[in-house]
């Protein structure tokens, strides 16, 4: 009966212990880690943005200008050639043999109007002294001025010779890149076969598609700028200088061309991120992209005030340069989160780090106003 009583004593003792001890505090999760940024007030190009093609202005097909054998090709493609280099040649023996017809008939003519010179001046000097009639001297005259006729065509005759004969030569027109050899030594052409496809990537032309119901907001002289695959970072200036007038039957599409020159890192074919400006917004309100997050209520910013987020629903316009226009929402110097935005949620409490002070901040469109 002790020990009975004993346990029963032991364990009300240890129910009375466990009554006293208070209850373990629970804990709430830790403040994100975020930094911040204010939304600026700047100056907003508002563009139209596509995605367009490059196409070299001058890309020829360098075709024959004389029928012949083609005896030699001195071009291959890929090659780069400067202006007047040699592509190829065609067989200029049937040239040549007639441009030196064409100067022994020149030769032979001016030496028959210098003998005839020579005659007019006599007859005139015995028409002088009454010792011949003026027929004579009108028909000696008649002659040397045949024979001036007779050369001026042997000589025009021969200029078309010397041209033939310089076709034979097909040299670049222009300096470029050779992209396709047509011709090959051994084949026969005939006037205007193609030889050779030339390219120069100097001078290009930016097809740029838009859909039909942007073109109220295209203008021929519009700016545009256009970035390249090839040098991301760089902005090339280009303008607007022609609106086709029709719309694509396959794609509905509006074309917009652009030229431009080549910085020397573009080339024909390839591909651009094109932007026409088709106006400014001088007071618009931006955050970085980042700023801008995805929740169920919509595209929302976290406005940080006091240690806290507050979700704030937002509508968002254009891009340009990593910021995103706030068309609703916000009003210009709030401060919002930027790293960490993604992992908020309303009411959150935040830990702001402080940013380098060498750290840059992020490019603006403009200064703020």
């Amino acid at each position: 009966m002790r020990h009975g009583a004993g346990a029963l004593l032991l364990a009300a003792a240890l129910l009375l212990a466990a009554c006293g001890e208070k209850p373990a505090e629970k804990k709430g999760a830790p403040p994100a880690l975020i930094t911040t940024t204010q939304a600026q007030v700047v100056a907003l190009e508002i563009a139209e943005r596509t995605l367009g093609t490059l196409e070299a202005v001058k890309d020829p097909k360098i075709g024959a200008e004389i029928a012949g054998k083609v005896v030699e090709v001195a071009a291959r493609s890929g090659q780069e050639v400067g202006k007047g280099q040699l592509l190829a040649r065609i067989d200029p023996t049937d040239a040549g043999y007639q441009a030196a017809a064409d100067s022994a008939e020149i030769a032979r003519l001016e030496a028959l109007l210098a003998q005839q010179e020579r005659v007019v001046a006599r007859q005139s000097e015995l028409v002088q002294r009454s010792f011949i009639s003026k027929n004579a001297l009108d028909d000696v005259t008649a002659q040397r001025d045949a024979l001036k006729s007779q050369l001026a065509t042997a000589q025009a005759r021969a200029s078309l010779s010397r041209n033939a004969l310089g076709k034979t030569r097909v040299v670049a027109p222009f300096a470029g890149i050779v992209e396709t050899q047509i011709v090959a030594v051994g084949d026969y052409v005939k006037v205007g076969d193609p030889l050779f496809r030339l390219v120069s990537n100097e001078r290009l032309r930016a097809n740029l598609p838009f859909p039909e119901s942007a073109a109220a907001r295209l203008r021929i002289g519009q700016p545009v700028r256009l970035v390249s695959p090839l040098a991301p970072e760089t902005i090339i200036a280009a303008v607007v200088e022609d609106i086709r007038p029709t719309v694509g039957e396959s794609n509905r599409a509006l074309e917009v061309i652009a030229r431009l020159d080549n910085p020397g890192l573009l080339k024909g074919g390839g591909s651009v991120d094109a932007a026409v400006v088709t106006g400014q917004r001088e007071r618009a309100v931006v955050v970085p992209e980042q700023a801008v997050v995805l929740r169920p209520a919509g595209k929302v910013v976290y406005l940080i005030a006091d240690g806290k987020a507050r979700q704030q629903i937002v509508e968002v316009g254009s891009k340009q340069r990593g910021l995103i226009e706030i068309t609703s929402g916000l009003h210009g110097g709030e401060t919002v989160a930027l790293d960490g935005a993604g992992f908020l949620s309303n009411g959150a409490a935040v830990n702001v780090k402080e940013l380098p002070k060498t750290a840059a901040a992020p490019a603006a469109a403009a200064k703020p106003q």
